[in-house]
């Protein structure tokens, strides 16, 4: 924003000093975060900035980090061609925890999408009784500190079915503890409050008399929702998708208390290696999370923009 010409000395301090302050913050939300790529790109197996690094020297720098990448855990890294894609694709650690990553990280943002998304379309409705109270209970993965809820997702996904037993019941059930069922679950918990928060404030600005139009022209409520009301909210929808995806993918804790050693994430994989062998491959990773998670932040914002001009809102 311009500073007026009519403004005062004071006020003209005050813009200035405003700028500084906020600048000062962004420098330390920001520098700790961008500090890591340089690093991944050193010569040394160092975590800090070597001599010839600060003296920008070409020899200082090296992609040696991002080949480890593949390299850990084949079979056979002097392989060429297909051979060598192939080994990686079956046997590369990293790799191994990227496929664990997407794949749970998919079907548990499918799964939070859609309860999220009903969730929010219930709690919009003026109708609904206990609606704060209801908001509350399904946010609390949000706000309950993450070492309680996977404590409690541990001992409930160890026995799913001890709570039934609780209540006179004896039935037959498996563990979800040391399953991808079970990751893929504790992970949608983790995002559906994501969701409901997303898609909730999307339907706030939804004009209900398009239901009540639709229904007087002979559409029911089926027919209503996928051609009035999901077209107009499907960007806060994708939003919420989208920070459920991010919340699974850079989920640790819930993974180290329910996920075994077959659902090897990446955030686990990388917490595996600072406890065993540190390695500055740990920061050619978090680079490219970086730059990933920089990626769908900017999705989520041209999403935000196109559903503001969609309602009729002036993007700001």
């Amino acid at each position: 924003m311009a500073l007026p010409s009519y403004a005062s000395p004071l006020e003209r301090a005050w813009h200035y000093a405003y700028l500084v302050i906020c600048g000062l913050i962004f420098f330390f939300l920001i520098a700790p975060i961008i500090v890591i790529i340089p690093l991944s790109f050193n010569a040394e197996p160092f975590f800090t900035f070597t001599p010839a690094m600060r003296a920008l020297d070409p020899d200082g720098f090296s992609l040696r980090w991002y080949q480890s990448l593949l390299h850990f855990g084949m079979e056979n890294p002097q392989a060429e061609g297909w051979a060598f894609w192939s080994d990686a694709w079956a046997n590369a650690n990293w790799i191994k925890a990227a496929k664990n990553s997407i794949i749970i990280g998919f079907f548990s943002t499918l799964v939070a999408t859609v309860l999220g998304t009903l969730a929010a379309l219930g709690l919009a409705r003026p109708e609904m009784p206990f609606r704060r109270t209801i908001m509350a209970i399904l946010i609390s993965p949000m706000i309950v500190p993450l070492i309680i809820t996977a404590t409690g997702m541990f001992f409930f996904y160890s026995n799913p079915c001890d709570l039934l037993v609780l209540i006179g019941l004896e039935p037959q059930c498996g563990r979800l503890a040391g399953t991808y069922l079970g990751v893929i679950l504790a992970h949608a918990t983790l995002g559906i409050p994501f969701v409901i928060i997303t898609v909730t404030a999307t339907l706030i600005g939804f004009d209900q008399s398009l239901n009540r139009a639709a229904a007087s022209l002979g559409a029911n409520p089926r027919v209503t929702f996928f051609r009035v009301t999901m077209p107009l909210i499907l960007p806060g929808v994708i939003s919420g998708a989208l920070f459920a995806f991010v919340t699974s993918f850079d989920e640790v804790v819930a993974v180290l208390f329910i996920g075994g050693p077959e659902q090897q994430t990446i955030p686990r994989q990388m917490w595996n290696g600072i406890r065993e062998q540190i390695s500055p491959a740990i920061l050619a990773v978090a680079t490219l999370l970086v730059v990933f998670s920089i990626a769908l932040l900017t999705t989520v914002e041209l999403l935000r923009r196109r559903s503001e001009r969609i309602r009729g809102v002036t993007p700001r």
